[in-house]
């Protein structure tokens, strides 16, 4: 008897995975541990290891799809033998036009304080795919959030009106929904959305709707900085980087002002009790933000080397998923590739993402008429304006400024 291959459940809240490679390929052997799949889900891809011996006798969800929880991968079996009937969709399905399905009020919709309606990513593919107005459709997630067995259920209930574009017997496949494109030119080159690169662009967009950011920027004389970290190496045999020393800085400013460390839940303020430090890696693929956890009683030496460790495992993939959850500030250095200045945006749960910019020589002239260089640093910080004053984000820039200038203050 074959055995299914399933979409695994690899977070509690993850509803859906994007096949990223199948390892193994269709008639291949394989035994009960070899990795046969790859599966990228919330900014982690995680190897898929077979459960059974036997042949890869059918690979049914294709790379680059996407697949719900539980939703059907493969077939392993005997050589030979006969599997169920799933089928990938044909490559050309009837167009038509569905008009929006109205699912009759269940209860109260759960809404954010902004008036936005709780709802998963999954839940709301699945409802504009289908054509439900989810807006009327009762969640029965965590505080309500509307969920894709929610979707599913009031499709049931609700009566569909639908014009068929073409004549299709009642076996047809899901319909394929129409939509514009743009005009492509000869060498364009066209790449699904997904796996990571999908995550990022979704959670980007999220937080700028949802979010009134205000960006503040300060210049910074790390002059003195630079010096210390220099003497710091050669007397120490060791090498801490720059961003290091912010860090340590950043985690320093944000233990004396707590006040920049909260999240918005609804109608509520969640005041974060621990300074967790996500720090911005990029990939190819995509973005990573692996978390620095209590990173305020960590001292130099184990800041430099737990960042290490964390941008090295992000970018070979060996990040378990609990390095980049947690997260109560998050922190982006663009430094080192001469940017002078940009809008982070905030990670969210997070209320504020501080943006890290190029160093850069500068001539200065003193009271006296004086030219001497100097070495100056701009710092951008994002700020959600519905926590954080702008008077509140400036006194933390203040604070990050005077421990960055006297860099002993960074260690005492």
């Amino acid at each position: 008897m074959a055995f299914e291959v399933k979409m695994p459940q690899l977070g509690l809240t993850m509803e859906e995975g994007t096949v990223t490679r199948w390892v193994k390929k269709e008639g291949e052997a394989v035994k009960a541990g070899d990795v046969i799949v790859e599966i990228t889900t919330d900014k982690l891809t995680s190897e898929v290891e077979s459960e059974f011996d036997g042949t890869m006798l059918k690979i049914v969800a294709q790379e680059g799809e996407d697949i719900p929880v539980k939703g059907l991968l493969a077939y392993i079996g005997e050589p030979g033998e006969t599997v169920g009937s799933a089928e990938a969709a044909p490559a050309t399905a009837p167009v038509v036009e569905v008009a929006p399905v109205v699912a009759a009020p269940l209860a109260a919709v759960a809404v954010t304080a902004t008036g936005r309606v709780r709802i998963s990513p999954l839940a709301r593919k699945t409802a504009t795919k289908m054509g439900i107005d989810y807006t009327n459709v009762k969640g029965s997630g965590p505080a309500g959030r509307i969920v894709q067995k929610d979707i599913l259920t009031a499709a049931q209930s609700a009566p569909v009106v639908a014009t068929v574009a073409t004549q299709a017997a009642a076996s047809t496949p899901a319909p394929v929904i129409a939509s514009g494109s743009i005009d492509l030119m000869e060498g364009d080159e066209v790449v699904k959305l997904a796996g990571m690169r999908k995550v990022v662009a979704e959670r980007m967009a999220q937080s700028r709707r949802e979010i009134p950011s205000v960006t503040q920027n300060v210049k910074i004389d790390v002059t003195n900085l630079m010096k210390f970290r220099k003497q710091v190496n050669e007397d120490l045999g060791v090498k801490y980087s720059v961003n290091d020393f912010i860090l340590k800085a950043v985690a320093k400013a944000l233990k004396n002002n707590k006040h920049i460390l909260v999240t918005l839940d609804g109608d509520k303020i969640i005041k974060r009790a621990h300074v967790n430090v996500g720090m911005a890696v990029a990939l190819d693929e995509g973005l990573i933000v692996p978390v620095l956890k209590d990173i305020d009683k960590m001292s130099l030496e184990e800041i430099s080397a737990t960042a290490k460790d964390l941008a090295e495992r992000a970018r070979t993939n060996k990040l378990g998923m609990d390095e980049y959850k947690g997260s109560t500030f998050s922190i982006s250095n663009l430094g080192m590739f001469g940017v002078e200045t940009f809008d982070p945006i905030v990670n969210q749960p997070d209320s504020g993402i501080l943006g890290v910019c190029a160093v850069q020589d500068e001539l200065v002239m003193d009271d006296e008429g004086n030219i001497s260089k100097r070495q100056f640093m701009r710092i951008s910080f994002t700020f959600d304006h519905r926590l954080i004053d702008g008077a509140t984000a400036a006194k933390f820039e203040l604070a990050i400024k005077e421990l960055l200038e006297n860099p002993m203050k960074i260690l005492l």
